[in-house]
């Protein structure tokens, strides 16, 4: 007996011409934010499991301006004009095979894997699978680009390392920038009780967002109204005001330090022992199933991004130049293409 299929036929179409070169914001070593600047390079290549993205935007991240400056991850480039950008939004022109989860045509959003391969200040970038997903419809590309670095960041933060509940106390630092106005709305969204620091103009913004108490730091010590914490994400670190040191003073015994920026207090691990407190460093996961979940969370209303200011790729230096100025409310986008 033979058994015909009832799925319906489909016809592929043959994938979108690719040229062999692309422009892109590059910089040729370590650097200012005047470093970079706009050169035509090659296309990238995807191999095994990789797909290649017409890129439409691209997120700007305070990882980024580090790299260029020589620190961050400048000590994994290997070779040079080097093309930055971990955040990417755009549609697949390249997929490895015709059933694959993100076929052609498909519109996209994720983290490139930078420095491994050219970033996503560029045209066309090449994304492993696994960091991708689909981009939530809700969004333009502009938006979704603002996403990934700093959702993913704040969902392994608050969501897999605090573990937010009903009842908790978290204390963010720095809510409003990329990161902690994800952190906040997360935070809130399972429930804990959000406590987070800003300047007098975010304030009422962070209530906005979820944030049960505000705090400004430009005029009151936080340790003075704050107490009983059950966690602390520190997104400053004691590089400015000791940040770091003074968060112990408002966590409870067995609470818990989440440091994040690299470097910004290489002893918080002893100081919070000593304390009676637990400590972790941390470092973003580019997983595209929880950016799927992410993802839903924004279609839904229940999270949202915010884009602070949108930059066209010929003025990457002008966007670095803005992140390092250290006041940005969300996040600074790049606007490559009108995919």
């Amino acid at each position: 007996m033979r058994f015909r299929s009832t799925r319906p036929e489909t016809t592929l179409e043959a994938p979108p011409a690719v040229p062999e070169t692309m422009r892109a914001a590059v910089f040729d070593g370590p650097g200012t934010a005047d470093a970079l600047h706009v050169s035509e390079v090659a296309v990238p290549t995807p191999v095994l499991s990789e797909v290649l993205i017409r890129v439409a935007a691209a997120g700007v991240n305070p990882i980024d301006a580090k790299t260029r400056a020589g620190r961050g991850m400048s000590g994994a480039i290997d070779s040079w004009p080097a093309v930055l950008g971990l955040d990417v939004s755009g549609v697949v022109v390249r997929a490895p095979f015709d059933a694959h989860p993100f076929p052609v045509g498909t519109e996209v959003y994720g983290m490139a894997a930078f420095p491994r391969t050219p970033g996503a200040y560029a045209e066309y970038v090449v994304v492993p699978t696994l960091s991708l997903a689909r981009k939530p419809s809700s969004l333009s590309h502009v938006e979704a680009a603002g996403v990934p670095v700093a959702a993913l960041t704040a969902w392994g933060l608050v969501v897999e390392t605090a573990r937010a509940h009903q009842g908790q106390r978290i204390l963010v630092h720095a809510g409003s920038g990329g990161v902690g106005h994800f952190a906040v709305q997360f935070a809130a969204y399972f429930g804990a009780h959000v406590i987070a620091t800003g300047s007098a103009h975010n304030l009422e913004w962070l209530r906005e967002l979820g944030a049960a108490e505000v705090v400004d730091y430009t005029s009151t010590r936080f340790e003075d109204v704050v107490s009983d914490v059950d966690v602390v994400i520190d997104l400053i670190g004691n590089v400015s005001h000791d940040t770091g040191t003074r968060s112990l003073d408002v966590i409870r015994p067995g609470g818990m330090l989440i440091e994040v920026p690299t470097g910004a207090w290489p002893g918080f691990r002893e100081a919070a022992a000593a304390r009676g407190i637990r400590s972790t460093d941390y470092k973003t996961i580019p997983d595209g199933a929880a950016l799927a979940t992410i993802g839903r969370l924004l279609d839904s209303g229940a999270v949202r991004v915010f884009i602070d200011r949108v930059f066209d790729l010929d003025e990457a230096a002008t966007a670095h130049a803005e992140i390092e100025r250290g006041h940005t409310r969300g996040k600074i986008v790049l606007h490559v293409s009108d995919d």
